[in-house]
Parts: structure tokens; C-alpha cells; sequence
């Protein structure tokens, strides 16, 4: 994908209810599949909004944890994250497949997303879950992590995701929600930070470094108090910059 083109994801049917006020700013959802979030009806009434803003359906699996939203790190067997990512996608693409519409991308969420980030088993476990289950599938994982390496090495179409809101480590791993400076709350410095990465693929790291990184896909969460008013606004931008705002063919 060229630098000055960028797919905005954004994490969706959680229980937030802000989907139809997101959806005209982004190209792509990431819909939750009831492990950490949501249930069959918000799925479905998420993939139909989909339908009508014309944007790339998902599905965002996860650990399950509803108690903590899928932020609590589990470590699972092989065969029990395989089944888990499998039983999550099938459910979505059984939904989607009755309203018409074709799944694009998984992208996982949470602890699993960060775990298997820095974890090559962890990752070629998930990435063998969808590549069975349907290997046209995209798979949505931190730029050029171990997420990305295991889904190539199984020949998975792939998106180097990126993020406006979180501040990166020298090695290109996001900074742990746990320390002060993980997120960016300044929409000025989260904007100059996208455009930086889809026109240049260079993000600042925490501590003052440039460090290279792809961006195919950036993430919006949508669960954060202004998220609308961001999307809104980064998408402004973006257009502004003469980027172009599309989904992953």
C-alpha cells in the first residue's frame, strides 16, 4: 500500500454505542465477537451500519474476559487459542454471510493483540486459526511485529497497524498503558504523528528517537471519550494532507 494511502480501523460494537457517529470517518471495524465485549445483536446491527457507510467488516477476537475487557493477559494452550480464535471468527462470518456481506480482516484485541505481538508461537497459533478458516482473510497486527512475521510466513495478506494515540518504544512496541506517557492526549501531537507515519513511515519514539515503521492501517479507538470528535477531525486532516483514507483491497 503507498504512504499516502491509510486504512482507519476502529474497534466497534463493545458496548460504547458511538458506531453509527464513527463509521462515516473510518474504512474499517474491528467487530467485537462476544469473548470481550458485545453480543450476536451488536454484531449484527454493527455489520449493517458497515453496509451502509460502506465499510470493511472485521472481527476482533479476543481472550475471554469480559470482566476486564480483554485486558488481562491468560496464558492458554495452543489448542485453546486456536479453537478461541476460530469459534470467534466462524461466528462473525456466519452473521455476516446472512446480511450478505463478506468478513475483510481479523485483527485481534487487547492482551491477546499485545501478547502475541512480542510472541512468535502465540502468533503463528492465531495466525493458523484464521489462515483455516479462511486464508483470504487480512490479518490486522502491530507494524512489524512477530504478529506480522508468523501471518506471511503462512502467506496471509497483511496490515502493518499503527496507532495516532499510543507512544512507541525504541524496539516499535507500544509503551504499556502502565507507564505515565503511554497515551498521547494532545489531538495536535496525535494528528502530527499520523501524518508523520503514513507520509513518511517515521514515528518519535518516548525517548526522542526516530524509528521507522509501516503503516497499512491506523487504529482509532473508539471506546475513548472524544472519539468521534477525533475521527472527525484526523480524517479532516488527512484529507487535508491529500492522504488518501481507504480499505485494505
Amino acid at each position: 500500500m503507498s504512504l499516502q494511502t491509510i486504512d482507519i480501523n476502529c474497534d466497534m460494537a463493545e458496548g460504547i454505542g458511538n458506531e453509527a457517529e464513527l463509521m462515516p470517518w473510518i474504512s474499517s471495524a474491528n467487530i467485537a465477537c462476544g469473548f470481550h465485549a458485545g453480543n450476536e445483536d451488536l454484531m449484527k446491527s454493527t455489520i449493517e451500519l458497515c453496509q451502509k457507510y460502506q465499510v470493511a467488516v472485521g472481527a476482533h477476537p479476543s481472550f475471554p474476559d469480559k470482566e476486564n475487557f480483554g485486558r488481562t493477559n491468560m496464558n492458554l494452550p495452543a489448542d485453546q487459542i486456536y479453537e478461541m480464535v476460530s469459534a470467534q471468527i466462524h461466528l462473525l462470518k456466519k452473521i455476516a454471510r446472512v446480511q450478505g456481506i463478506r468478513v475483510h480482516h481479523v485483527k485481534p484485541h487487547g492482551a491477546l493483540y499485545n501478547m502475541a505481538a512480542k510472541d512468535a508461537a502465540l502468533a503463528g497459533n492465531i495466525a493458523r486459526a484464521v489462515k483455516d478458516l479462511d486464508s483470504t482473510l487480512v490479518f490486522y497486527g502491530l507494524s512489524q511485529s512477530v504478529m506480522i512475521d508468523a501471518a506471511k510466513k503462512l502467506d496471509l495478506r497483511v496490515a502493518n497497524e499503527v496507532f495516532a494515540d499510543r507512544t512507541y518504544q525504541p524496539d516499535g512496541s507500544l509503551t504499556p498503558r502502565t507507564q505515565p506517557n503511554a497515551l498521547i492526549i494532545d489531538e495536535e501531537e496525535a494528528i502530527q504523528q499520523t501524518i508523520r507515519l503514513t507520509k513518511e513511515g517515521k514515528v518519535m519514539t518516548a525517548s526522542g528517537e526516530d524509528i521507522q515503521l509501516r503503516a497499512d492501517t491506523l487504529c482509532l479507538h473508539g471506546d475513548g471519550k472524544h472519539a468521534v470528535a477525533f475521527a472527525k477531525l484526523i480524517h479532516a486532516r488527512l484529507r487535508l494532507e491529500k492522504i488518501k483514507i481507504a480499505t485494505i483491497e
